[in-house]
C-alpha cells in the first residue's frame, strides 16, 4: 500500500509507459471523487452507486474495471496529504476542458445525497483552485450538476 502510494507521488520524475501514466491520472481523479464522497462522513446508496456509473461514462471503463480503480483509489487516497497530490497530476495531463468535467462530477458526487454538506463544497471549491479553474468555472459547473439532479 505505501509502495502504491510512494509510486504515485514519484511518477512525474520517471520514466513511465503511457499506459501507466493514464493508470496514475485515472487514480488521481477518483481520488479527488472520493474526497467528496467521505466527506460528509457517510456514504449514501446513491453516492455509492453513482461513482462507479461516472467513471464506466467518462472513462469508458467496465463496471468491474471502475470498482477496481476505486478500491485502488481508496488506498492512496487515504494515504493523502492533501489535495495538491492528486491535482498536480492532473494540471500536468488534462486540458482546461477535461478538468470542468472533473469538477462537474465532483458536484454531481456532492449533490447525490441531496444535499451538499460545507465540507464537500470546501473540497470541490478547493480541487478547483488546485486545478487553476476560474470561478465562473466552477460555478457553471455547479450549476449544470444541480440542473441534472433535478431532472433525474
Amino acid at each position: 500500500m505505501l509502495a502504491k502510494l510512494k509510486q504515485f507521488l514519484t511518477s512525474h520524475t520517471e520514466a513511465v509507459t503511457p499506459e501507466e501514466q493514464e493508470r496514475q491520472l485515472r487514480l488521481a481523479a477518483v481520488s479527488l471523487l472520493l474526497e467528496v464522497v467521505y466527506a460528509d462522513e457517510t456514504l449514501s446508496d446513491n453516492e455509492a452507486d453513482l461513482l462507479p456509473q461516472l467513471l464506466t461514462s467518462s472513462m469508458q471503463l467496465s463496471i468491474d474495471e471502475a470498482n477496481e480503480l476505486i478500491n485502488e483509489a481508496k488506498l492512496i487516497q487515504g494515504n493523502a496529504t492533501s489535495l495538491y497530490e492528486f491535482t498536480q497530476e492532473i494540471n500536468q495531463q488534462c486540458s482546461v476542458e477535461q478538468k470542468q468535467k472533473l469538477i462537474l462530477a465532483m458536484w454531481q458526487l456532492a449533490y447525490a445525497d441531496g444535499q451538499l454538506c460545507q465540507y464537500e463544497d470546501q473540497i470541490v471549491r478547493r480541487t478547483a483552485e488546485l486545478l487553476y479553474l476560474k470561478h465562473s468555472e466552477l460555478i457553471q459547473m455547479r450549476n449544470l450538476a444541480i440542473e441534472t439532479q433535478r431532472s433525474q
